[in-house]
């Protein structure tokens, strides 16, 4: 027979639970997943800063359906095994009802087999890999283009726009990078076009001079480049250095002042070009979204308007309902205004008719439509 003392503090305990998970039941948990340390960690935060902006004004107007929004933050320096651990502890302890994230398609990938299994709506600002939404999860929905849709549009740039048709291809053998210069490479083939070199270097690695030399012995007149910033700009920087005579081609992770810096100045920056969405800033729907993140002493860069956006998109389908079909079902049947404009989705979790163009540098470094 259980002392009273023992019956006391197996009540309190109890009670102290049952206190616990009314709390719990009076916040909304929204799971942020990015690298907030590494070589990408601006990438991570500047998605959070938009994510925060709106979560506040939302929070500021009661919230979603009266109860507050509290915000989650995952860091899995864009390494597979840690969005895998960040997944399981948004699921398994922090009980998040959804995600913005994971920012890499590495990540991407395994976590949203997770939050798959556990009926968790999730919204990546930046993983453009097809195979993200392909799988045909009911939870997954992609704020962001894709690579097959960017591919085309960067072929035909190349072999049209810049009359260049002896292309090295280069990536970063992630998920990402090499997936992106997969799809241009299928581009140009189906035109007719050979890439004169196709190579992959490693992420974490500055010193490419053995890879620039190559390069500039393959006769290529092109370099298209999939990867991140801290890879790229040091390749952009040894080709100029080794005074290698082609223009070079990115993908929207380039949309970075960073690049600059690890370029190594603007001047390193002629002759480069990025795919990325019209710039949101020059779109005037999106104006006081621009104010609004100013007033907050938050500058409107390019993920943090994805990370507003997403966070517009989810929380709009928290507000239809609390099971995942209801949310789903309102992203596949409903446009949101958000902070890069007027967005809708398919079937399969994409935004309908994406939309990239290009952009280049100008002396100082900052970029420029390409008309």
């Amino acid at each position: 027979m259980k002392s009273i003392s023992t019956l006391l503090s197996a009540t309190a305990v109890g009670s102290a639970l049952l206190f616990s998970n009314a709390l719990a039941a009076d916040t909304i948990k929204i799971g942020v997943a990015g690298p907030f340390t590494g070589a990408n960690a601006t990438f991570g935060e500047q998605v959070f800063s938009g994510v925060s902006a709106y979560v506040t004004d939302v929070n500021a107007s009661g919230g979603i359906n009266g109860k507050k929004i509290e915000l989650v933050k995952g860091d899995d320096a864009c390494e597979p095994k840690q969005a895998v651990a960040v997944a399981n502890r948004f699921v398994d302890q922090d009980k998040v009802q959804a995600v913005i994230g994971h920012f890499c398609s590495s990540n991407t990938i395994p976590a949203s087999e997770i939050y798959n299994d556990a009926g968790i709506l999730e919204m990546t600002p930046s993983s453009t890999n097809p195979t993200v939404t392909d799988r045909g999860f009911d939870n997954l929905f992609r704020g962001c283009g894709r690579d097959d849709q960017q591919a085309v549009v960067a072929g035909s740039f190349i072999l049209d726009t810049l009359k260049r048709d002896k292309i090295a291809l280069i990536h970063d053998k992630d998920t990402y990078g090499q997936g992106l210069v997969d799809a241009v490479k299928k581009t140009i083939e189906a035109r007719g076009i050979k890439p004169v070199m196709y190579e992959g270097l490693t992420r974490g690695e500055r010193d490419f001079n053995a890879l620039v030399t190559k390069i500039k012995s393959s006769g290529a007149n092109a370099v298209y480049f999939g990867g991140l910033i801290p890879e790229g700009g040091p390749l952009i920087r040894q080709l100029k250095e080794q005074g290698v005579d082609v223009v070079i081609v990115s993908g929207d992770a380039f949309a970075q002042a960073e690049l600059v810096a690890a370029a190594g100045g603007a001047q390193n920056l002629k002759n480069v070009y990025y795919s990325a969405t019209p710039d949101p800033l020059a779109d005037p729907s999106t104006q006081g979204v621009q104010d609004s993140l100013k007033k907050a002493n938050i500058t409107p860069a390019n993920y943090v308007l994805y990370g507003y956006a997403n966070a517009q998109a989810v929380i709009a389908a928290l507000k239809a309902g609390d099971e995942l079909k209801a949310q789903a079902d309102y992203l596949r049947s409903n446009t949101v205004d958000s902070a890069i404009g007027k967005i809708t989705w398919d079937a399969k979790g994409d935004i309908k008719d994406f939309k990239f163009v290009f952009y280049n540098f100008d002396d100082k470094g900052t970029p420029v439509l390409v008309k």
